[in-house]
């Protein structure tokens, strides 16, 4: 099953969630604003993804810039501050079985469908 972590005021997660749709594929919208990840599946999705948790982080959202840039955070440090300000979670995140991708833009997608 496909999933797709969404944030409906995103306009970048808005066309992903419609190009899921014309694609005829069954798939789950989690809106991880409201349903934060935990710990262990936050992580596993950064594994899916293949990258370090900073990449995952939006760098510019002023909870980042005021709270957290410039200082020394550990992986966990980082992971612990996306489910604490879920804002921070880049989107939209597209899961199918272990692949994922960031799907900016939503083409990216076609890669894991």
């Amino acid at each position: 099953m496909i999933k797709i972590y969404h944030n409906s005021r995103c306009g970048k997660s808005r066309e992903c969630l419609a190009f899921l749709e014309d694609s005829g594929q069954q798939f789950e919208v989690v809106k991880y604003l409201d349903e934060i990840p935990s710990f262990e599946e936050l992580k596993s999705i950064i594994k899916k993804l293949n990258i370090k948790p900073i990449e995952l982080v939006r760098q510019k959202e002023k909870i980042w810039i005021e709270n957290f840039k410039n200082k020394q955070l550990s992986d966990d440090e980082i992971i612990q501050a996306m489910i604490t300000n879920p804002i921070l979670i880049e989107r939209p995140i597209v899961i199918k079985g272990n692949k994922a991708v960031i799907a900016r833009p939503k083409e990216k997608v076609i890669a894991i469908l």
